[in-house]
């Protein structure tokens, strides 16, 4: 190797030595920023013909491990959505409080039902009755209470994804913008290395909100897809969340295919092609806060006030519904009369027949629907009993033909009770085949006066005076949002005696506990059937019990939600971090290493600074021998 070698090989080792330090001082000086990836130069080595082999920096690799980070994504949008579901839930259990403090539902419902208990012991007893009227206007209250509380959490939930779409859009813009910087540069150029920390800071924000799926092509472009295959960010462009908040949400506020007919704010994302896709309706997202936000918005927290909706519409109904079992008919065919008179929206006939080709028991409920738009009733697959709606004052003729039209493969038959029944009389028997038989048949309709000589009671209405039937309407259930309106009867508010007086022709007698019994009865003993809209049973095996057992159940049933979900989050968090620290280990600046690093990188600069004296001196010596 000659002297000229020699050089050219010393001092493109000290081009490398610098370029070295230059990485190590900047791995050094970001220890501290976040996400930062640690750098390391790429030298190769450049054989330059009669100079021999010299040392070339072609740019900077990052260190990552691209699998850890990618699992890192994933997992960080399941703890977004894990510790959205966990807070609200808990601020749930806030709003149903503690089991047997005051100001809960259980409680409430035990102060009234103990009210009614010792009225029953003083009937007579304007005190009793007093207490007794306040305990049902403290239980009405906290009804309204609850729903108030599950209502501004979905209000909440309903704001917040209005925040993290204005911060998943600037997350999309800033990767788009980030890719078109990285247009045109190496992947191993220093500044496309920043860029790149950049652009995986702003993924990583984005994976909180959504779940995010990240590849990278030939031109270093990241396009980014969820995991339902919705395209978020492609080479320079990038899709767009909108969010038009209906503002504070009430237990009607719901979410419905159709714009025109949904209650709660339409969430949408623009893709880069410039089509418009409903977020909810095509489940555009699976994972991240935005899920945790619609489905808390949409589901869980619809089926909490489902719950206390359910609680309000049966607690009414089992005190003011009078049931009346249908006059049997001999036959054949067999069957029974039932007397539809005074039947309002939402009253029902229910009916009990044997298949018997089957042995099987089958039930059948008709509600009074008086809206045609509302119709027909939709029912859940294998729904036991079967919902049909019908208008009950259409005539006999024509309800009688509705009916054989939808239970045609049933081998009922349904018409107008001949005389000498009246004209609101519906016959139901068998069709004389013998494959099937009516076993029982009842119609239930609402008591509207507090002195009918029936110990049903109008207590609670809807909104204080209209009556709570169950009526069924194009625009959904009574029983929706009941909750919030339910309140004590105002007639009964300027007559608490009524809590007692059932009759005033014959007037019922002073100290007479038969209304007051009822009532205890129906709240504490009866059992009822309860909508699986509930999240209690099923369609087919619907939950029953008492008004006490339901409530409990179901206050069950969202503390073990709010449970679960602490434990997930919980769980998601370890994940999370082991995740982190296992990425970190690769990716973030060791000051150890880099110390390390830079103490080989001073003794390999001074030794070629060592060569290039060495040269110069024999040069020296050369160039003074020649002379």
């Amino acid at each position: 190797m000659g002297l000229s070698s020699a050089l050219a090989s010393a001092m493109s080792g000290l081009r490398a030595n610098q370029a070295a330090l230059s990485i190590v001082s900047s791995n050094v000086a970001n220890s501290q920023t976040p996400g930062y990836v640690v750098q390391t130069p790429n030298q190769i080595e450049v054989t330059t013909g009669d100079f021999g082999s010299t040392a070339m920096t072609t740019g900077v690799s990052r260190e990552l491990d691209a699998y850890v980070q990618n699992q890192l994504r994933i997992e960080t949008g399941g703890a977004g959505y894990a510790d959205q579901m966990a807070n609200i839930l808990k601020q749930l259990q806030n709003v149903y409080g503690t089991p047997g403090n005051d100001g809960t539902l259980e409680t409430a419902l035990n102060d009234f039902t103990s009210a009614l208990q010792s009225l029953s012991t003083s009937a007579g007893s304007s005190s009793a009755q007093t207490v007794a009227l306040g305990a049902a206007q403290a239980l009405a209250q906290q009804l309204n209470v609850t729903t108030r509380g599950i209502q501004s959490l979905r209000s909440n939930a309903e704001q917040d994804l209005g925040n993290s779409a204005q911060t998943a859009n600037a997350a999309m813009k800033q990767i788009a913008d980030i890719n078109t910087k990285l247009q045109g540069l190496s992947a191993n150029d220093p500044s496309a290395a920043t860029l790149m920390d950049q652009r995986d800071q702003a993924i990583n924000t984005l994976s909180k909100y959504v779940d995010v799926r990240v590849t990278t092509d030939g031109s270093n472009q990241a396009n980014i897809y969820t995991t339902t295959g919705i395209q978020l960010v492609g080479a320079g462009l990038a899709s767009q969340f909108s969010f038009s908040s209906a503002g504070a949400l009430s237990a009607t506020s719901q979410y419905n295919i159709d714009p025109a007919k949904s209650g709660v704010g339409a969430f949408n994302i623009t893709l880069p092609n410039g089509s418009s896709v409903d977020v909810v309706a095509n489940n555009v997202v699976s994972s991240g806060q935005i899920a945790a936000d619609l489905k808390l918005r949409d589901q869980t927290l619809v089926q909490a006030q489902d719950q206390i909706d359910q609680l309000a519409a049966t607690m009414s109904s089992a005190l003011s519904d009078k049931t009346t079992a249908g006059s049997t008919v001999s036959g054949p065919p067999a069957g029974f009369d039932i007397d539809l008179a005074g039947a309002q929206p939402g009253n029902t006939v229910n009916i009990t027949y044997t298949d018997t080709t089957t042995n099987t028991q089958r039930q059948v409920t008709l509600v009074n629907v008086t809206d045609p738009a509302a119709l027909p009733l939709q029912n859940a697959t294998g729904a036991n009993p079967m919902k049909i709606g019908v208008n009950f004052s259409g005539g006999m003729g024509a309800i009688a033909s509705a009916l054989n039209t939808a239970l045609s493969g049933a081998h009922l038959t349904f018409s107008a009770a001949p005389s000498p029944a009246t004209a609101t009389t519906l016959r139901v028997t068998d069709d004389n085949t013998g494959l099937a038989k009516v076993n029982s048949s009842s119609s239930t309709k609402t008591i509207s006066s507090l002195t009918s000589g029936n110990p049903q009671l109008p207590l609670f209405t809807d909104g204080g005076q209209a009556l709570y039937t169950g009526a069924i309407t194009a625009s959904g259930s009574q029983m929706t949002g009941l909750a919030g309106r339910i309140a004590v009867n105002t007639q009964l508010v300027s007559d608490p005696s009524k809590l007692s007086i059932y009759s005033t022709s014959p007037v019922t007698p002073t100290g007479d506990t038969t209304r007051s019994d009822y009532l205890y009865s129906q709240l504490t003993n009866a059992v009822y059937s309860y909508s699986p809209q509930t999240g209690l049973g099923s369609a087919s095996q619907p939950f029953t019990g008492s008004i006490s057992n339901y409530l409990q159940q179901f206050l069950s049933v969202q503390s073990n939600a709010a449970t679960q979900a602490t434990q997930l989050q919980q769980g998601q968090s370890v994940v999370v971090s082991t995740l982190q620290a296992k990425f970190n280990s690769t990716s973030s600046v060791n000051l150890d290493s880099e110390m390390s690093n830079l103490i080989q990188l001073q003794n390999a600069y001074a030794a070629n600074a060592h060569v290039m004296s060495v040269v110069q001196s024999m040069m020296n010596t050369l160039i003074q021998a020649q002379v």
